[in-house]
């Protein structure tokens, strides 16, 4: 089995909006074909013009060299050693970012093809199953331009993905800070009285987290905060301060009363290592895509084993990712929970309409996958209705 070609589709929902605090808005598809005429599809989580680029530009020297030739004619089955020819070939012009991100929608295609070409899921590649189940959380992003406005979304989404038979659930408090959602920039005590609001709605039962989209300027600010919502008792906080303050995130987890997450935007294991070592993380979160595929998602997992911590994968796109967040989940025990964004509480048409057959709930969890691949196929019609390049 050998690459012979791989199509890059930029995906953007029409009505985006340059002011939220979502991603889910625009999506780089990637699909790499073989000659025995299987596909394996991809996705990231990155700007996707960028992210193409970064896969269809040609290398001029051996420093940089373009990532679709030097894929192309080489074996899937080979995938470890095409992630660190295409890392250490691109590596001037890489190393980090939306590369990288290139490379982990090539990865997880490639992961996916092989797994088609042996009829096995993924999963089943990765290494052997540590459950029977993978439990998600949902993933709330409020809508609204008012504060209060968000509040009620919130609350309604919440509500509604308890009533779904979630048992755990992410509370988006984006309401300062660099990041924060339409535009808003509230007091830190409107966004503490939400996530009380919503431990009244759901009680003491159901799990609560908690990401606040990097919104605090300092670490002092950040812990006189999470001592307020510490008797709420969250499961964690996300992302408290800018993701490069390793030395505030290590201060803030010698005393934060709630374990603390990140690792969305890290790019490659080694990353990731700075942030479980001198970050000092409780919590670690790759995201498939942005991580640089399957194959540094697992030795993220075998950092997180060497050092006892937690692993709660990242994703904010379609159901592609969240295939691969439950595959890489279903390998790995220290893994809890995976973040899941619900078709029917998300914006996105993208999330909406994108993947067919997608992995579903049952009861609260998410059996283990069972058909070949990552086992979701692509909607073609709204590949074509959302793709503009």
């Amino acid at each position: 089995m050998n690459v012979t070609g791989i199509d890059c589709h930029i995906l953007l929902v029409p009505e985006y909006s340059v002011a939220a605090n979502s991603s889910a808005q625009d999506n780089l598809v990637v699909e790499v074909h073989a000659d025995n005429g299987l596909t394996g599809i991809g996705e990231t989580d990155t700007n996707p013009w960028v992210a193409k680029a970064c896969i269809e530009a040609p290398g001029t020297h051996v420093m940089g060299q373009g990532l679709k030739e030097m894929l192309l004619g080489r074996d899937p089955e080979d995938v470890e050693t095409i992630w660190w020819d295409l890392y250490n070939g691109s590596k001037m012009t890489g190393r980090r970012g939306a590369l990288i991100c290139a490379m982990g929608a090539i990865d997880m295609a490639l992961w996916d093809l092989r797994a088609k070409a042996r009829d096995v899921p993924v999963h089943r590649l990765l290494d052997d199953p540590a459950r029977d189940f993978i439990t998600p959380y949902a993933s709330l992003l409020p809508d609204g331009k008012t504060i209060a406005e968000y509040g009620d979304s919130l609350l309604y989404k919440l509500t509604t993905a308890r009533d779904l038979g979630y048992r755990a659930a992410k509370l988006e408090i984006c309401i300062n800070g660099p990041y924060s959602h339409n535009g808003l920039q509230e007091d830190d005590a409107l966004g503490v009285a939400m996530v009380e609001a919503c431990r009244k709605a759901v009680g003491p039962d159901f799990t609560l987290m908690v990401d606040v989209a990097y919104s605090w300027p300092d670490r002092e600010t950040a812990l006189r905060v999470i001592q307020q919502l510490a008797p709420l008792d969250i499961f964690f906080l996300e992302t408290p301060l800018d993701i490069d303050d390793l030395e505030g995130h290590a201060w803030l987890q010698e005393r934060s009363p709630i374990p603390l997450a990140a690792g969305e935007w890290q790019n490659t294991h080694f990353e990731f290592e700075d942030l479980a070592l001198r970050g000092k993380l409780d919590i670690l979160q790759p995201d498939i895509g942005r991580v640089g595929g399957f194959t540094p998602a697992m030795k993220v997992r075998d950092l997180a084993a060497r050092t006892n911590r937690l692993i709660v994968p990242h994703c904010w796109k379609t159901g592609i990712g969240i295939a691969a967040s439950a595959h890489f989940a279903a390998v790995s025990p220290m893994c809890p929970y995976i973040e899941f964004l619900p078709a029917n509480l998300s914006e996105s048409a993208l999330r909406q309409e994108l993947t067919h057959d997608e992995i579903r709930l049952e009861d609260g969890v998410i059996p283990l996958p069972r058909q070949p691949g990552l086992g979701v196929e692509l909607n073609r019609t709204a590949l074509e209705r959302y793709k503009v390049g």
